[in-house]
Protein backbone atom coordinates (compact mmCIF):
# COMPACT_ATOMS: atom_id res chain seq x y z
CA UNK A 1 0.00 0.00 0.00
CA UNK A 2 1.24 3.44 -1.09
CA UNK A 3 0.63 5.68 1.34
CA UNK A 4 1.99 9.24 1.23
CA UNK A 5 4.24 10.40 3.88
CA UNK A 6 3.08 13.51 4.08
CA UNK A 7 -0.85 12.72 4.73
CA UNK A 8 -0.56 13.52 8.86
CA UNK A 9 1.06 16.59 7.85
CA UNK A 10 -1.86 17.71 5.18
CA UNK A 11 -4.74 16.64 7.69
CA UNK A 12 -3.38 18.68 10.30
CA UNK A 13 -2.97 21.66 7.80
CA UNK A 14 -6.45 20.98 6.73
CA UNK A 15 -7.87 21.02 10.20
CA UNK A 16 -6.59 24.01 10.99
CA UNK A 17 -8.04 25.58 7.20
CA UNK A 18 -11.28 24.19 8.18
CA UNK A 19 -11.07 26.27 12.24
CA UNK A 20 -10.20 29.56 9.91
CA UNK A 21 -13.36 28.83 7.62
CA UNK A 22 -15.34 27.85 10.83
CA UNK A 23 -14.31 31.77 12.32
CA UNK A 24 -13.73 33.81 9.51
CA UNK A 25 -16.25 32.75 6.92
CA UNK A 26 -19.80 32.17 8.96
CA UNK A 27 -22.12 32.89 5.77
CA UNK A 28 -25.77 32.38 7.58
CA UNK A 29 -27.44 30.00 9.68
CA UNK A 30 -28.62 28.51 6.60
CA UNK A 31 -25.06 27.37 5.54
CA UNK A 32 -22.74 25.00 7.70
CA UNK A 33 -19.57 24.30 5.87
CA UNK A 34 -17.41 21.82 6.54
CA UNK A 35 -14.38 19.35 5.43
CA UNK A 36 -14.21 17.40 8.26
CA UNK A 37 -16.10 14.39 6.72
CA UNK A 38 -14.15 14.34 3.76
CA UNK A 39 -10.89 14.44 5.97
CA UNK A 40 -12.39 11.78 7.97
CA UNK A 41 -13.06 9.75 4.59
CA UNK A 42 -9.53 9.73 3.27
CA UNK A 43 -7.60 8.69 6.51
CA UNK A 44 -5.60 5.66 4.87
CA UNK A 45 -7.19 2.05 4.82
CA UNK A 46 -4.62 0.60 6.92
CA UNK A 47 -5.59 2.56 10.16
CA UNK A 48 -8.73 0.50 11.81
CA UNK A 49 -12.20 1.95 13.08
CA UNK A 50 -11.79 2.36 16.25
CA UNK A 51 -8.74 4.58 15.90
CA UNK A 52 -10.23 6.51 13.12
CA UNK A 53 -12.76 7.13 15.59
CA UNK A 54 -10.30 8.67 18.11
CA UNK A 55 -8.75 10.50 15.45
CA UNK A 56 -12.31 12.07 14.20
CA UNK A 57 -13.07 12.35 17.67
CA UNK A 58 -9.91 14.71 18.84
CA UNK A 59 -10.19 16.71 15.29
CA UNK A 60 -13.77 17.32 16.31
CA UNK A 61 -13.08 18.47 19.55
CA UNK A 62 -9.58 20.58 18.24
CA UNK A 63 -12.19 22.45 16.03
CA UNK A 64 -14.98 22.97 18.19
CA UNK A 65 -12.20 24.22 20.86
CA UNK A 66 -11.06 26.63 18.30
CA UNK A 67 -14.58 28.77 17.43
CA UNK A 68 -17.53 29.15 18.98
CA UNK A 69 -20.25 27.47 19.20
CA UNK A 70 -21.78 23.98 21.17
CA UNK A 71 -18.56 22.21 22.46
CA UNK A 72 -18.72 18.75 21.26
CA UNK A 73 -20.93 19.54 17.88
CA UNK A 74 -18.47 18.87 15.58
CA UNK A 75 -16.79 15.61 17.38
CA UNK A 76 -20.39 14.29 17.61
CA UNK A 77 -21.46 14.50 14.37
CA UNK A 78 -17.91 13.03 13.02
CA UNK A 79 -17.37 10.37 14.96
CA UNK A 80 -20.79 8.71 13.03
CA UNK A 81 -18.69 9.23 9.77
CA UNK A 82 -15.47 7.28 11.24
CA UNK A 83 -17.68 5.06 12.05
CA UNK A 84 -19.39 4.37 8.73
CA UNK A 85 -16.18 5.10 6.69
CA UNK A 86 -15.32 1.28 5.72
CA UNK A 87 -18.90 0.24 5.06
CA UNK A 88 -18.98 3.71 2.69
CA UNK A 89 -15.91 2.82 0.88
CA UNK A 90 -16.74 -0.44 0.59
CA UNK A 91 -19.83 0.46 -1.30
CA UNK A 92 -18.67 3.02 -3.48
CA UNK A 93 -15.25 1.56 -4.43
CA UNK A 94 -15.69 -2.26 -3.98
CA UNK A 95 -14.43 -4.62 -1.49
CA UNK A 96 -10.91 -5.23 -3.30
CA UNK A 97 -9.52 -1.83 -1.84
CA UNK A 98 -10.19 -2.47 1.29
CA UNK A 99 -8.61 -5.85 1.17
CA UNK A 100 -5.42 -4.51 -0.72
CA UNK A 101 -5.42 -1.35 1.67
CA UNK A 102 -5.04 0.75 -0.98
CA UNK A 103 -5.86 4.52 -1.19
CA UNK A 104 -8.63 5.53 -4.06
CA UNK A 105 -7.83 8.09 -5.82
CA UNK A 106 -9.21 10.62 -8.80
CA UNK A 107 -7.27 9.03 -11.44
CA UNK A 108 -8.47 5.31 -10.80
CA UNK A 109 -12.04 5.58 -9.50
CA UNK A 110 -12.70 9.32 -11.25
CA UNK A 111 -15.08 11.84 -9.88
CA UNK A 112 -18.18 10.42 -9.76
CA UNK A 113 -17.53 7.62 -7.52
CA UNK A 114 -15.62 9.45 -5.23
CA UNK A 115 -18.49 12.32 -5.45
CA UNK A 116 -20.58 9.26 -4.37
CA UNK A 117 -18.48 8.83 -1.16
CA UNK A 118 -18.66 12.24 -0.29
CA UNK A 119 -22.16 13.06 -0.58
CA UNK A 120 -22.56 10.07 1.90
CA UNK A 121 -20.36 11.01 4.04
CA UNK A 122 -21.18 14.92 4.28
CA UNK A 123 -25.04 13.54 4.68
CA UNK A 124 -24.30 11.74 7.79
CA UNK A 125 -22.42 14.68 8.56
CA UNK A 126 -24.48 17.29 8.52
CA UNK A 127 -27.61 15.15 9.53
CA UNK A 128 -26.16 14.46 13.31
CA UNK A 129 -24.89 17.80 13.15
CA UNK A 130 -28.09 19.90 12.41
CA UNK A 131 -30.27 17.28 14.58
CA UNK A 132 -28.00 18.09 17.57
CA UNK A 133 -27.60 21.69 16.99
CA UNK A 134 -31.00 22.45 16.56
CA UNK A 135 -31.91 19.69 19.38
CA UNK A 136 -35.78 19.70 18.58
CA UNK A 137 -36.29 24.16 18.90
CA UNK A 138 -36.16 24.45 15.09
CA UNK A 139 -39.02 23.72 12.82
CA UNK A 140 -38.40 21.09 9.98
CA UNK A 141 -38.26 23.18 7.27
CA UNK A 142 -35.81 25.60 8.42
CA UNK A 143 -33.33 22.18 9.24
CA UNK A 144 -34.23 20.65 6.03
CA UNK A 145 -33.30 23.94 4.47
CA UNK A 146 -30.16 23.94 6.25
CA UNK A 147 -29.23 20.33 5.37
CA UNK A 148 -29.93 21.48 1.83
CA UNK A 149 -27.56 24.37 1.69
CA UNK A 150 -25.57 22.78 3.56
CA UNK A 151 -24.87 19.42 1.68
CA UNK A 152 -24.54 21.76 -1.56
CA UNK A 153 -21.90 23.81 -0.65
CA UNK A 154 -20.11 21.44 1.86
CA UNK A 155 -19.76 18.84 -1.13
CA UNK A 156 -18.13 21.80 -3.80
CA UNK A 157 -15.98 22.54 -0.92
CA UNK A 158 -15.15 18.58 -0.37
CA UNK A 159 -14.44 17.60 -3.58
CA UNK A 160 -11.45 20.22 -3.66
CA UNK A 161 -10.60 18.85 -0.76
CA UNK A 162 -10.63 15.35 -1.47
CA UNK A 163 -8.51 16.39 -4.79
CA UNK A 164 -5.64 17.69 -2.17
CA UNK A 165 -5.70 14.99 0.76
CA UNK A 166 -6.15 12.27 -1.75
CA UNK A 167 -2.49 10.97 -2.98
CA UNK A 168 -1.99 11.38 -6.63
CA UNK A 169 -0.61 7.74 -7.83
CA UNK A 170 1.36 9.72 -10.76
CA UNK A 171 3.86 11.49 -8.03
Amino acid sequence: MKTPQHFGLVYFTLAIAQMILCNCFNFSAYVTLSILPVMVLCIPLNVGTVMSMVIAFATGLACDAAYEGLPGLNALALVPVAFIRKPVIRIVFGEELIERQEQFSFRKFGAIKISGAILIVQAVFLLVYIIADGAGTRPFLFNLSRFGASLAAGFMLSLATAAVIVPDEKK
